[in-house]
């Protein structure tokens, strides 16, 4: 208690594991950068580029060091010692690139996503579809409990993609939730947040609010999905520890499935059955995937852009084997 009541706010902010320096701030801070925009992108995970750049570990301890103790000691009047056993430093630096990123290329993917759907389609494709090829190979014994938990990952993505429709409410409570599920997707290494919002069918909607984060509507809807990442951010580590402690190859093997069953939605050529005007703008209610209509310029362009998708997260798991972080 003595060392708890001599110890300075300064020694509290430093007592815990975190950058030290101001350009040490900085790399992690540009780490968090190349995370969020991983993030934005449907398709690469940030969960991914915390493994290449070797933080993955650290994240994860300083999720977790957001729990009883430092909540107790905040409550019972001990700022200092609850200070000191959060990692703030590592945190404040890691989600500030984060949230630079999400804000800057908001506007851009919302842009493409209206205005050029094909193309954006297609290098998500290629992005999602090397994910699951990257992501599989990290399970075994594919004939075994493997196999079964692929199967069981594909037949829940077929349900969710099924069951959800394509326009889903934009009530509070329902941002809240997207919040708390895409959310765990950040430290997920190859399930993108993004994706899971796209499966939610509520990716375009939060990208448009973060163009004008400051209306009093846009901030609202930002506030609560933020809420619902944060609950979601510090639960699902704890439950991520845990099942791939625990069950580490079938988890693998589920979210592998998990991710070849929902691709299925980011087929770049897609026909609407259904559509509906709702406040002045079309909305596509049913939908279905079909074949380009000709093998022309813009199709070739649409499988350029897969392509370097697809060789893009080779790429990236590449350099993870290399650093010996997977």
């Amino acid at each position: 208690m003595n060392k708890n009541t001599n110890m300075t706010w300064k020694d509290a902010f430093f007592a815990s594991p975190g950058p030290n320096s101001l350009k040490a701030a900085a790399v992690l801070s540009l780490k968090g950068l190349c995370m969020g925009s991983a993030d934005v992108i449907p398709g690469v995970s940030g969960g991914t580029i915390a493994l290449i750049t070797g933080i993955y570990e650290q994240l994860i301890g300083a999720i977790r060091s957001i729990d009883a103790t430092m909540i107790k000691r905040a409550v019972t009047g001990e700022f200092k010692a609850a200070l000191a056993h959060v990692r703030l430093r590592f945190l404040m630096s890691l989600f500030l690139g984060i949230g630079i990123a999400i804000v800057s290329l908001a506007r851009l993917m919302n842009y493409l996503l209206h205005h050029q759907p094909v193309p954006t389609w297609s290098l998500f494709f290629g992005l999602i579809a090397a994910s699951i090829f990257v992501v599989g190979k990290q399970a075994k014994n594919w004939l075994g409990q493997g196999g079964i938990s692929f199967i069981a990952g594909i037949a829940a993505a077929t349900l969710i993609v099924n069951i959800i429709p394509v326009a889903t409410p934009e009530t509070l409570w329902f941002i809240f939730l997207c919040g708390i599920i895409a959310i765990c997707a950040m430290i997920l290494p190859g399930i993108s947040g993004a994706f899971i919002l796209l499966i939610l069918r509520k990716y375009e909607f939060i990208t448009a609010t973060l163009k004008n984060p400051f209306l009093p509507s846009n901030f609202l809807i930002i506030v609560v999905f933020a809420c619902g990442c944060l609950i979601g951010l510090l639960a699902f580590s704890r439950v991520l520890n845990y099942f791939l402690q625990k069950f580490h190859n079938r988890t693998i093997a589920f979210l592998t499935g998990l991710m070849a069953g929902s691709i299925q939605k980011i087929w770049p050529w897609k026909e609407a059955l259904e559509t509906q005007i709702i406040r002045g703008k079309t909305h596509v209610l049913v939908e279905r995937n079909i074949l380009p209509d000709a093998i022309d310029g813009d199709f070739l362009f649409a499988l350029l852009l897969a392509a370097i998708g697809f060789v893009a997260v080779l790429v990236i798991e590449g350099l993870s084997r290399k650093r010996g972080v997977d």
